[in-house]
């Protein structure tokens, strides 16, 4: 297991907490809470040593984009594929934009 922790600029706090996914087989969990206006902060818990490197290209992709609102994001990721990565944080998005939190 190894962890990692990325910072980005963000915009106010999210609105509410949302997760997202199951910690299984090719999959990943994706928590995320309001955070300090400003920054998001990134917890990844991931079960390939060595993987720090994919992991900052996938994130720099997603938080590259443009400003998002402030949050605490912590991931567990299982050995999911980036693939995976992308689409389970497109719907923890996805979700902070409903009314009703996860």
């Amino acid at each position: 297991m190894e962890q990692l922790r990325f910072e980005y600029a963000a915009g106010a706090p999210a609105p509410h907490r949302v997760l997202v996914g199951v910690v299984g087989s090719g999959d990943l969990e994706v928590i995320i809470e309001p955070g300090e206006a400003g920054k998001t902060l990134i917890d990844v818990t991931t079960s390939i040593n060595g993987y720090g490197r994919v992991w900052d290209a996938q994130l720099n992709r997603v938080f590259g984009a443009g400003p998002r609102p402030a949050m605490k994001i912590r991931i567990h990721d299982f050995g999911a594929t980036p693939g995976v990565v992308g689409m389970r944080l497109a719907e923890a998005f996805e979700a902070l934009d409903d009314k009703e939190p996860t």
